[in-house]
């Protein structure tokens, strides 16, 4: 066990080397979570291997390989070998325009892995399978999307004619990331001072300009991301609705619901405290839950999910009871 974790680790070392160039035994020790030392040891018994490994004195130097080596993709465990196929998705791959260069490396990486471990990361490659398309819809057309990724890797600028729910506006913008969530592709850009979020299926269209740009530093895609989807969550949190509901359309509730939902238990049914967008999209949203869930405030919520379902009965030639209730005592 100690041997294997010792030659996974300078496996580990040589690929940061090359990847990396000089690196300080300081940092490598940080990177790989063993001491200064250990970084030594490793670097001592990869020389006595007939690794070129050595370390350079100064403030430039580090722990270096001579220039021009390049070690085989060894050492991985089953774990990291099966991992390598999820870097590969079909689907993402193919959506971006380099399926074919994808399919190519995935090739190459199999053919240089050990026997043992290629059979691992196949075995899973023919056993996963990443569909993005919804269900019951086509899968959305994202032409510009290939030229657009392409602008993100080389860091041009670039001008799209971008129609969003509010307008249709040119914009020149620094393309800074792509983000997939939920089947559907954002880009992440800079406009002047300011950070974006465009959807790229809304991109009409698309001109890659030949002026470049440097990403502001320590700008950090993922962070980015989530500080910007909690914004957004939080601004679509205009209201609150309270309803009793049934056990089994609780799940349904989640759904429909803008932000975390607060339950009690009223007898048999639960009490849930929901965030919603509008009262007019709560309308729609909780009218499909039939009588499953009963509306309890706010009241104009109430009174509108009422009359639509009143006029729901009355388009099927049902008159509701309150209906009728107000017929008898106007007779009356």
């Amino acid at each position: 066990m100690v041997a294997a974790m010792r030659a996974g680790r300078q496996v580990s070392l040589l690929l940061l080397l090359q990847l990396r160039g000089g690196v300080s035994a300081p940092d490598l020790a940080a990177e790989l979570g063993v001491s200064v030392r250990t970084i030594y040891r490793d670097v001592e018994q990869l020389s006595e291997a007939g690794v070129p490994i050595y370390a350079e004195a100064g403030s430039g130097g580090g722990i270096r390989l001579v220039d021009g080596y390049r070690t085989r993709l060894t050492g991985l465990d089953s774990a990291e070998s099966e991992a390598l196929v999820l870097a590969g998705w079909g689907a993402v791959a193919d959506a971006l325009g380099v399926g074919s260069a994808a399919a190519g490396a995935e090739r190459k990486l199999f053919a240089a892995l050990p026997r043992s471990a290629a059979a691992s990361a196949q075995r899973m490659h023919a056993r996963l399978h990443v569909d993005l398309a919804r269900w019951y819809a086509p899968p959305e057309t994202l032409p510009h999307l290939p030229a657009l990724a392409r602008a993100v890797w080389d860091q041009r600028r670039v001008r799209i004619d971008y129609s969003s729910w509010a307008q249709r506006a040119e914009r020149e913008i620094e393309p800074l990331g792509l983000v997939l969530k939920n089947a559907t592709w954002y880009l992440a850009a800079r406009r002047g001072v300011d950070f974006r979020t465009y959807r790229v299926g809304e991109i009409v269209s698309l001109t890659v300009l030949e002026a470049r740009f440097e990403p502001p530093g320590g700008f950090d895609l993922k962070a980015y991301w989530e500080s910007s989807t909690r914004r957004f969550e939080r601004s679509m949190s205009r209201e609150t609705a309270i309803v009793r509901s049934t056990p089994a359309a609780l799940p349904l509730l989640e759904r429909i619901a803008t932000g975390p939902v607060r339950q009690s238990k009223d007898g048999d049914s639960n009490v849930v405290t929901l965030p919603i967008e509008s009262i007019e999209r709560a309308v729609r949203d909780l009218l499909a839950l039939g009588d499953a869930v009963e509306v309890l405030s706010p009241l104009e919520l109430r009174n509108r999910v009422a009359a639509a379902a009143g006029a729901t009965a009355r388009l099927y030639g049902i008159t509701p009871p309150f209906d009728r209730l107000r017929t008898t005592q106007k007779s009356g």
